[in-house]
């Protein structure tokens, strides 16, 4: 291969975010190459947790229901103090917002394994292992991706290769460092007979040890040990250190496997600069941060989402270059929160001080009301492709179940991903307006208006409207609301909009 062979995008990285976002693209009709320096994919535990948005990214790539049969989900995230007395319970019951279950824990190989392998079945995509990047020449057109192996020519380019990103260092794209960052102790477990936890995922705020516990995906089990002071990580790092911080929980080389052992510092940063000219970054490359909330792998593939569209439009023509700008005007801001919420969080866990550990459970139990403490949505995207000022825009839009030809099926399984305009009543596009929306994927569906419209089954999106004093919503292809309409007149003055604002300068 050489770069006389030109594709839309390069995408340097094959893990789940690279291969989401090549999934994303590769279905829109795009030519992919997507370039990984290891020959094998690694085969050990790494990410362990998706929430209900990123389970429903995952259904826009084709592979929902092959995820389904990996994970295990997990209602409550329990906080427990060193006596094991629950301080918060975060969570609910049954689905979240986005129809799938609140969170979903899995093993990243399997994940992996499913993503390769729907790469595979979409023949606009091209996998070339054993490509360690070397250099990047943008030349304002494409931009040369060269290794040891041959070199490519793209449109452009996205670095998913992860904290030490080669793409990020060869751009000079610099990271904001938090200085919040500790040494864990990660180690990953599977047990020779079945074993049932409850709760299934908690954290032991004891200030002996802080520790982690949760599900690593059926039939696994992961523990996280803070280091103590004084704590080498060559100590940590032996096995032997590993069994004898299991021996507490009854795991012990006679009843488990240790499948990876492992010290990690975690950190917080992210670059403020998510592209420079036809180079972008998306995932660990463009961020990192603490585990705590969960968000590290979540965080990556709504990156993949929220660049899929913008680069779509911007590769059929139907956008100027200029849209990808809105890539980290959106991504920031909310990476900043997530990132923040987890350094919270890890302000909470990681209190190795017995007096202040005892003042913090003080207050955790005073408040405890024994229940389910719902887990706050981020913050919405604030600036971008949305329309200010309308009610709920930048907010993450709901599925839920409707009924389409006789079956009850997911909306997106029955109408399909990519931009929606969802109404209560017939939206009343006129021809050369249903036209344009036709050609950025767009459609109008107006549910319970007639035979052959989806039905709003349980009346979710009823209640929806309902509660926030709306008609219409126009839905994005990464799921968040572009803009919402109070009357049913205006919306197509939503659709209207969206063209005008695709126009971005």
């Amino acid at each position: 291969m050489d770069d006389s062979e030109i594709f839309d995008v390069a995408i340097v990285g094959y893990g789940p975010v690279g291969a989401a976002l090549a999934i994303l693209l590769g279905q829109q009709g795009h030519r992919v190459v997507v370039l990984e320096r290891y020959t094998e994919p690694y085969p050990l535990p790494r990410a362990v947790h998706y929430d209900h948005e990123v389970a429903r990214i995952l259904q826009s790539c084709g592979v929902a229901e092959r995820c389904a049969t990996i994970v295990e989900p997990a209602e409550v995230y329990e906080f427990q103090n060193a006596e094991g007395k629950a301080l918060v319970r975060l969570g609910r019951r049954g689905n979240g917002p986005s129809g799938w279950p609140q969170s979903s824990m899995f093993s990243q190989p399997e994940l992996e394994a499913v993503l390769f392998a729907r790469v595979d079945e979409i023949p606009r995509i091209a996998l070339r292992r054993g490509w360690a990047v070397s250099d990047l020449a943008d030349d304002g057109e494409h931009v040369v991706v060269r290794s040891a192996a041959g070199s490519v020519r793209a449109r452009y380019v996205v670095g998913c290769d992860g904290a030490n990103s080669t793409v990020r260092s060869l751009t000079g794209i610099t990271m904001e460092d938090q200085a919040f960052f500790y040494d864990w102790l990660v180690v990953d477990v599977v047990f020779h007979e079945p074993r049932v936890f409850d709760p299934l995922n908690v954290q032991i705020c004891d200030p002996a040890r802080p520790t982690t516990v949760v599900s690593g995906g059926p039939g696994r089990r992961r523990w996280e040990f803070m280091a103590l002071p004084g704590e080498s990580v060559e100590f940590l790092n032996e096995e032997a250190t590993a069994w004898r911080l299991l021996e507490r929980f009854d795991a012990r080389p006679e009843n488990a496997r240790l499948e990876k052992h492992a010290v990690y510092r975690f950190q917080a940063r992210w670059v403020e600069e998510w592209r420079r000219g036809r180079v972008l970054l998306a995932g660990d490359a463009a961020h990192q941060t603490p585990p705590f909330a969960g968000q590290g792998l979540c965080s990556g593939l709504r990156d993949a989402a929220n660049l899929a569209w913008k680069l779509d439009l911007v590769l059929r023509d139907l956008a100027p270059d200029a849209l990808l700008d809105a890539y980290g005007l959106e991504r920031g801001p909310n990476m900043r929160a997530v990132i923040q919420l987890a350094i919270d969080m890890g302000k909470l866990i990681c209190v190795a001080d017995p007096d202040e550990a005892a003042a913090r459970d003080a207050a955790f139990i005073a408040a405890d009301d024994g229940g389910l403490t719902d887990i706050p949505p981020f913050p919405p995207i604030a600036q971008g492709v949305i329309l200010a000022g309308s009610p709920c825009a930048g907010e993450l839009f709901i599925q839920a179940e409707v009924e389409a030809d006789g079956r009850r099926l997911r909306f997106d399984d029955a109408v399909g991903a990519g931009w929606r305009l969802v109404t209560l009543a017939e939206p009343a596009l006129d021809p050369d307006l249903a036209e344009w929306f036709a050609t950025i994927g767009g459609a109008a569906v107006a549910l319970g208006c007639g035979d052959q419209s989806p039905r709003d089954v349980d009346g979710t999106y009823r209640a929806w409207f309902a509660d926030h004093g709306v008609v219409a919503a126009l839905q994005r292809p990464d799921f968040s609301l572009y803009g919402t309409a109070t009357r049913a007149s205006d919306g197509p003055e939503l659709v209207r909009s969206l063209r005008a604002a695709l126009r971005y300068t």
